[in-house]
């Protein structure tokens, strides 16, 4: 009972050191404190398997989307898809800044107004769509959207760590929407 008591305070000591107190690697905004959107496609539900469409099998053209609860005071949105299943770690598809606030939706493979897009792990611009490798179970592809309270100075070479420093501490509110893909 000791043992199990001890890991239990062991446990949740280290869930509270690791929830954001702002140590080293700790970049992202925090999601407790930001509202949530709604972001959907009609394309694909949340959690559904994104069409070959808008994967590297297909056009290679982002999905339709929509967002919905952004909050009034957003002064810009930044956009980040990443295949959360990929060997290496977190890989980076798309990241996209400084979208014009009132951005309700965007059309299939439409570049979003008054954006950066910076440079996928791919190492080109704009929107780089699922690409798993072959024989893998479906990967997981999370597209977050985050509303910010200001537009981001960012270069156009800056990196999915770097949009998330620059958000920490500015997002207002997020959403994600969640596909799978396999090949």
């Amino acid at each position: 009972m000791r043992k199990s008591v001890a890991a239990l305070v062991a446990a949740l000591a280290c869930v509270s050191g690791c929830a954001g107190g702002g140590g080293e690697g700790d970049s992202a905004p925090s999601p407790t404190t930001a509202a949530r959107m709604t972001v959907t496609s009609t394309a694909y539900a949340g959690g559904g398997t994104i069409p070959r469409r808008f994967t590297c099998d297909g056009e290679n053209v982002s999905p339709p989307l929509a967002f919905s609860g952004v909050p009034a005071h957003t002064a810009s949105l930044a956009l980040l898809l990443q295949d959360t299943d990929a060997p290496h770690g977190a890989f980076t598809h798309w990241l996209a800044w400084d979208v014009d606030a009132h951005t309700a939706h965007l059309s299939a493979g439409e570049h979003p107004h008054g954006a950066t897009e910076g440079t996928d792990d791919f190492g080109k611009p704009g929107y780089s769509g699922p690409c798993p490798p072959r024989g893998d179970r479906p990967h997981h592809y999370v597209l977050t959207v985050y509303a910010a309270d200001g537009r981001l100075s960012l270069p156009a070479h800056a990196s999915p760590g770097d949009l998330l420093r620059a958000l920490s501490g500015h997002t207002l509110a997020t959403g994600t929407l969640t596909g799978r893909y396999g090949r």
